[in-house]
């Protein structure tokens, strides 16, 4: 026998209604859905909606995305922390079930983490085909200044930085498209 590292598999088939149960139907909440609110949280209430493409440029209808973020103060949530126990930042929504057979979360505009990072939230894509699981940010059109002085958007290649931000579709909504290949791929990081 091979005592090497063990090989990745692919991701999935996922039990889509254990995951994301909302979407088909069921009436228990899970413990990451996409609608990361809570009452208890004040700050500026956002949707961020997006579809997945593949490298053809067809629209995926089975993918999963889980995002991370801040709350509205910058804080990731700390076991036991005050001020943000009720908002995790942690969220979960499967492609193919609205119209646009995309994603939606609704959530709270994250807060600038330190002086450097501007407001962003991590997205990991999963998704079949896939080996592992892939991680990139998400950043917003309207936050320039802290997008200019961000760490890790500097690194990307400025003409891929665009394939990070989150534009503006009306007040209140992010529009955040991932592509898998092709000339307009996302940037994803090595985590």
């Amino acid at each position: 026998m091979s005592k090497g590292q063990t090989p990745s598999q692919t991701v999935g088939p996922f039990f889509a209604y254990g995951l994301t149960p909302e979407q088909y139907g069921y009436a228990f909440r899970s413990l990451a859905g996409a609608d990361l609110r809570d009452p208890a949280t004040a700050g500026r209430e956002i949707v961020i909606k997006g579809q997945v493409f593949d490298g053809a440029g067809a629209v995926v209808t089975d993918a999963m995305i889980e995002i991370w973020q801040a709350d509205p103060q910058g804080r990731y949530l700390q076991p036991g922390a005050q001020g943000n126990r009720g908002f995790t930042g942690f969220g979960r929504c499967g492609t193919g079930y609205d119209d646009e057979n995309g994603f939606r979360f609704t959530t709270y505009k994250p807060g600038t983490v330190d002086e450097r990072q501007a407001p962003h939230v991590t997205a990991i894509v999963f998704m079949r085909g896939l080996l592992s699981h892939l991680y990139t940010r998400i950043y917003f059109a309207d936050e320039a200044e802290a997008n200019g002085r961000d760490p890790i958007l500097a690194s990307v290649e400025p003409a891929r930085r665009a394939t990070l931000i989150a534009e503006p579709e009306e007040p209140g909504t992010y529009r955040f498209d991932i592509h898998m290949q092709g000339e307009r791929e996302t940037v994803f990081f090595d985590v």
